[in-house]
């Protein structure tokens, strides 16, 4: 994985120092991205810059890079990774195009050049990629199916930027960091999660999943080049079962390529354990994988319906069956929360407080030995794993069923942000978005809402979790690959009933079934328990205490966003963690965690707040 970065203006030539140092302070602003080595191309109208992380053909797949033919030159700036390299490589040279490097940023480039923009229906991977066509004087972008690499843009002047993080566009010249009505509306609204293309920043985007831009003298051109598609499922039960066994069999088989040391992350679930014993077939050593926890977190652990029991045992029984070299990681309270402020920086915005903050340690212990990993995100999603899927209150809310709720979020407000029409805003993005779904004409109610469900999972919670994927794991420069976010497998179960993806309501039953033969049957048949997170007592007296710090210091900029009197009384509470206010982890500590990242990303990125 990479970090990249870039800008056109077609009026202007860009082959200057000047413009040289803009790109390059780009690409240095995301090195955490790229820690292995940086380069840069500038043409007339283009610049494009690159810090790269070496994971496959590690001597020859230096970017920029570039290739010519028919007297035009094509540069590419690429992060990600192809699972169908050597397809595509093979089908090229069959029509006579050659290679002097394995990497797949060069197969890439090569399939624009043969095949121009439709090149990006053959892919099967993660990316976010520009590639600068010279004699066109073009600028092509385009991302993954899911989004699972980031890309941002925005325009200033005559000036198109684009990078993979907003932290890079501040490094461009005239781009300030401000905020007005809908990025506040996002932030108290919407947040942690974010809109589909908004980048919360006043002026800044983010290039939509499954979406490809092309900037020319003549102007943008937005194209969505995958959508899904509904279909009535014929397969029987014991085909549907096979069919999901091969696609996920399939996909982590091909995403655990790799020229460098390759681990899984492992929490003793269904999700991280099929991933885990598949990979573990592959190799030809003792596959490594980590489990996180917490200091004491066995003394306070208590179970609760979100999270119904420890991952230990589940743990040890999978590396004795697969014969892992498994590593527990821990982290204490006092990093949990330091690592918030680190994690908002990474981010750009604030997150999902610990959950991404944990993260961020662990990604940096597991970075320690290892580049690749595979983790179990957006199995849940495809296959309905949460509660929402279920509860009738939360099935049936009528909004995002991970916040059903905005009174908790809205009540911390100041009076003046309490008259920004934050509740219509959500509204309007749920219902406008479900109008996109594609529709299900010969489903029941029943099964309709649950599909609603699903695609508001699939492309706003599911964005969340790799979105925080992304960036804590690439603060250290670790790629972290998710396969069952493989779009073939997606495209499949999206068509398949609920009482086959559910049978008798069991979460997750199609995907248990596929998983039989594969695992133990304790861990088989374990109940759904999320990404772990901190009982201990303590975590929540230092957030307490941090917040009284910001309360007692008047320079805080989020003194003027927030009821004071309340969230004083807030800091002197006991909370029920059992009532998240966002997604299934997020109680009251977390509200105020949540604050505390609002606070530093207002103070860190010297916010202009425009009401």
């Amino acid at each position: 994985m990479c970090g990249i970065a870039g800008f056109t203006n077609f009026d202007a030539d860009l082959r200057g120092e000047k413009f040289y140092e803009i790109g390059m302070n780009m690409a240095q602003s995301i090195s955490h991205r790229g820690p292995d080595a940086s380069g840069i191309c500038q043409e007339k109208h283009a610049v494009l810059s690159h810090a790269r992380l070496s994971v496959i053909d590690i001597t020859g797949g230096a970017q920029p890079m570039q290739r010519e033919q028919f007297n035009n030159r094509y540069t590419i700036c690429y992060n990600g990774e192809l699972y169908n390299t050597k397809e595509i490589r093979r089908e090229l040279e069959s029509e006579g195009v050659s290679f002097s490097t394995t990497s797949d940023t060069e197969v890439l480039l090569k399939a624009y050049i043969t095949y121009g923009k439709s090149c990006v229906y053959l892919l099967n991977g993660i990316f976010a990629f520009a590639i600068w066509d010279e004699e066109k004087q073009e600028l092509f972008l385009a991302r993954d199916r899911f989004g699972v690499k980031p890309l941002f843009y925005t325009k200033i002047k005559d000036f198109f930027v684009f990078a993979s993080e907003i932290k890079a566009l501040f490094k461009f010249p005239g781009i300030e960091p401000v905020i007005k009505e809908e990025g506040l509306c996002e932030i108290f609204g919407i947040g942690p999660a974010r809109s589909p293309g908004c980048g919360v920043f006043d002026n800044i985007f983010e290039v939509p999943p499954a979406t490809t831009k092309t900037i020319s003298m003549s102007g943008e051109q937005t194209k969505v080049y995958y959508k899904l598609h509904s279909a009535m499922h014929t397969d029987s039960f014991s085909d549907t079962v096979d069919t999901v066994r091969y696609l996920l069999c399939d996909a982590i088989r091909r995403q655990t390529v790799s020229d460098v040391p390759l681990c899984t992350f492992l929490s003793g679930g269904l999700d991280s354990s099929i991933i885990t014993a598949v990979t573990a077939k592959t190799m030809d050593t003792p596959l490594s994988t980590y489990s996180f926890d917490y200091v004491d977190n066995d003394k306070y652990f208590k179970p609760s319906d979100f999270q119904p029991n420890a991952d230990k045992e589940f743990i040890e029984i999978m590396s004795k069956e697969y014969k892992t070299e498994h590593t527990v990681l821990y982290q204490d309270s006092a990093e949990l929360v330091s690592n918030l402020y680190v994690a908002t920086e990474h981010k750009d915005l604030p997150g999902m407080a610990d959950v991404d903050s944990s993260l961020l340690g662990f990604c940096k212990r597991v970075k320690n030995k290892h580049t690749v990993a595979l983790s179990g995100e957006c199995a849940d999603e495809i296959f309905g794993g949460y509660p929402w899927f279920f509860r009738e209150e939360m099935l049936n809310c009528n909004t995002f069923p991970w916040c059903p709720d905005l009174s908790g979020r809205l009540k911390v407000l100041s009076p003046e942000l309490k008259r920004l029409p934050i509740e219509e805003y959500v509204n309007n993005k749920y219902t406008s978005f479900l109008s996109d779904m594609p529709e299900f004409p010969y489903r029941s109610e029943e099964d309709l809402k649950r599909q609603e469900i699903g695609y508001l999972n699939l492309y706003w919670f599911m964005s969340t979790l790799l979105d925080r994927k992304d960036r804590m794991s690439m603060a250290s420069g670790l790629e972290v690959r998710v396969p069952f976010c493989d779009h073939r497998l997606v495209s499949y179960v999206w068509n398949i009933p609920w009482n086959i993806k559910a049978k008798n309501n069991q979460p997750k039953f199609l995907l248990r079934e596929a998983a039989r033969g594969i695992l133990p049957e304790q861990v088989r048949n374990r109940k759904k328990s999320p990404y772990p997170k901190t009982h201990n007592p303590m975590f929540e007296k230092l957030v307490k205490q941090e917040m009284v710090n910001v309360l007692s210091n008047k320079n805080s900029p989020i003194l003027q966003l927030v009821d004071l009197p309340l969230l004083r009384e807030m800091t002197e509470q006991n909370y029920d963690y059992g009532k998240p206010w966002f997604g299934q982890l997020m109680a009251g500590p977390q509200m105020l965690a949540y604050l505390l990242q609002v606070n530093h990303w207002l103070s860190h990125y010297n916010i202009c707040v425009k009401i």
